[in-house]
């Protein structure tokens, strides 16, 4: 894409080819009117030219990554800080915040840790809508 967007608009990086993560890259843009978050999958070109190679390789995508103009932002602390930012009842789910991060991020490793498991894997990362293109950095 040339641009670098990071600066403009929080990008959430995520498993392209997990069902759970693309249910919520998809009920994120459900509950993003103002389009305030951009998208990326971690498999992308994008993120490994925009994010440590820590979160992208083989091995390392057990993650969600927030990358913001203030840092990147992962896994509990990541997802609570996207629903505080989406419409609805969401934001109060940013309250949990105030549990120790490590407690919130032992469960998310256990979904995590599963997730393919429990909600099954695509070949191929997800293809966006015509509509939906231009939320997401190849």
């Amino acid at each position: 894409m040339g641009a670098d967007y990071s600066v403009e608009k929080p990008i959430i990086f995520f498993d392209g080819v997990c069902n759970l993560c693309n249910s919520s890259v998809l009920f994120v843009i459900k509950r993003d009117p103002k389009e305030k978050f951009l998208f990326a999958s971690l498999q992308s070109k994008y993120a490994q030219e925009n994010l440590p190679s820590t979160f992208t390789g083989e091995d390392s995508i057990q993650s969600i990554v927030l990358k913001q103009r203030s840092g990147i932002k992962t896994k509990s602390s990541a997802a609570l800080t996207i629903a505080k930012n989406i419409s609805g009842g969401w934001p109060i789910m940013y309250a949990f915040i105030i549990i120790p991060k490590f407690l919130r991020d032992w469960v998310y490793d256990i979904i995590a840790k599963n997730r393919y498991k429990w909600f099954g894997k695509k070949d191929q990362c997800m293809i966006p809508s015509p509509e939906l293109k231009s939320r997401f950095l190849d």
